[in-house]
């Protein structure tokens, strides 16, 4: 075969490749465009557009019906970090965070250590104690509210069996905001308790069995070779327990609906209760706004520094 006949092969086989190669290309392209593009439509309709709409109402006094009232600037926003109760909410959200990421989290890691093995009734112990997740937030603020009543609720009981009459645990504004976050830590941990037993399931069992044989106690073994591999689980659930504590709201409503004396209001119930409900849409959406920007602050900063290698 001459030199000319190799050459025009391999011409003719570069080009069929490029052929192919633009052909593959130009499938995959129109199949993004048919699955993903219906999403995308969605998504600016039902998202984008109305957090620019929303964003946009934080500069005029609007109430929600007709059309947009004056323009007002930055007043609602002056008015709401000059407001008391606004810095409450971000207290209490902050106070959350806490419970959350120093009780709910090593609650629900110690737990998932304990049944993470297989052993007799261990699907019933994790069923258990994921069951609080599962349940509707406004059925278990329900529930909580009437267990916490003085009246007719379990504390009666309690406080009976020592001969004292019981204590109106939600309407004492220095302590509603601690049932809360007993609350919270009960309905939550649960979630971080199964995403603890699939991590740590991912685990070699020969890491383990190697460390033991050299000698190592099972609290070593714990701590210098299960929790740093377990590193990557912990920071997604510190990441999914701060967001969820900053946009907490569901629970709050039926529990204590902000109160007594605004003493349990989160931001969200903050934005609810001098917004939505007093017409003043305006308002509500200043505080939409900046609830907005920590929550995108921090997940962008959090993923940005402590999961880029995760």
């Amino acid at each position: 075969m001459s030199a000319s006949n190799v050459r025009e092969r391999t011409a003719i086989a570069r080009f069929i490749r490029k052929a192919n190669k633009r052909h593959s290309m130009s499938r995959r392209t129109l199949t993004a465009i048919v699955f993903v593009g219906p999403a995308i439509v969605l998504f600016v309709l039902f998202v984008v557009l109305p957090m620019i709409e929303a964003a946009s109402f934080s500069f005029f006094k609007y109430s929600g019906y007709g059309a947009v009232g004056e323009f007002v600037g930055m007043r609602n926003f002056d008015r709401m970090f000059g407001h008391s109760i606004f810095a409450t909410a971000l207290f209490n959200n902050f106070l959350i965070i806490a419970a959350s990421i120093f009780v709910s989290l090593p609650l629900a890691f110690l737990l998932a250590v304990l049944v993470a093995d297989k052993f007799p009734a261990v699907s019933f112990f994790r069923a258990v104690f994921f069951i609080p997740y599962i349940l509707s937030d406004i059925a278990a603020g329900l529930i909580w509210r009437y267990l916490y009543d003085g009246q007719f609720g379990i504390l009666t009981s309690i406080y009976a069996l020592f001969g004292a009459d019981a204590t109106y645990v939600l309407a004492d504004r220095d302590i509603a905001i601690y049932a809360v976050l007993v609350v919270v830590v009960w309905k939550y941990f649960g979630l971080h308790m199964i995403i603890y037993i699939a991590g740590l399931q991912s685990i070699s069992t020969e890491v383990k069995e190697a460390a033991y044989c050299d000698g190592a106690s099972w609290w070593m073994t714990l701590r210098r070779i299960t929790i740093p591999l377990m590193g990557p689980t912990i920071r997604l659930t510190v990441f999914f327990s701060i967001l969820g504590s900053l946009q907490l709201f569901d629970l709050i409503m039926p529990l204590t609906g902000g109160g007594p004396q605004n003493s349990t209001q989160t931001l969200v119930t903050y934005l609810y209760n001098y917004g939505i409900v007093r017409l003043n849409i305006g308002f509500g959406s200043a505080v939409g706004v900046v609830l907005f920007i920590i929550c995108v602050a921090f997940a962008f900063s959090y993923r940005r520094l402590l999961m880029k290698d995760d």
